[in-house]
């Protein structure tokens, strides 16, 4: 199966194209590439995973983190080994590195959020996502929920294991 036919990189492309739900395409993409066997930080998953972050980041207004971000994954894109040329193809990855240089000017200027969406060229792939985007309860791209999602869940788990690291000095 092509990476990108994964059903949680289709979920990944329904968030981050049809309702800019940044926050949840990122979810969705770390269990994917946590879930591959020897996953390391040079996966090509990684720069998906960080532009979604940086976009979310964007849209909230956090400047600097979403600068850091995007760049990041920027790198990461345009240095991909090619042991990962599959990752280039079914999307327009060429536009996509467009896209994302852009959308770095655009921070560095202190422009205001522009979304952006990943072009699909494989036509299996636009039917997974439209599929995909069927059977997914999504919510208003713009609205409160999308935009401050990680303030709107419960954290509480996360905090706990935050505190235990903190008492045990990991």
């Amino acid at each position: 199966m092509h990476p990108y036919f994964h059903p949680l990189f289709v979920e990944f492309l329904v968030y981050f194209n049809d309702n800019q739900d940044y926050f949840e395409g990122h979810e969705v993409l770390e269990d994917y590439w946590k879930s591959i066997p020897g996953y390391s930080k040079s996966h090509p998953l990684t720069a998906y995973i960080l532009l979604s972050t940086g976009m979310y980041h964007w849209r909230r207004g956090n400047l600097d983190g979403a600068s850091r971000t995007i760049s990041k994954a920027l790198q990461r894109f345009t240095s991909l080994s090619p042991i990962y040329d599959e990752y280039k193809e079914m999307v327009d990855f060429d536009q996509l590195i467009q896209d994302i240089a852009y959308a770095k000017q655009e921070l560095s200027s202190g422009h205001s959020f522009d979304a952006m969406e990943i072009t699909i060229q494989s036509q299996r792939l636009i039917d997974l996502v439209q599929t995909t985007k069927q059977s997914l309860t999504l919510l208003t791209a713009g609205s409160d929920d999308v935009i401050h999602k990680h303030m709107r869940r419960d954290r509480s788990d996360i905090l706990k294991l935050r505190n235990e690291k903190k008492k045990s000095g990991r």
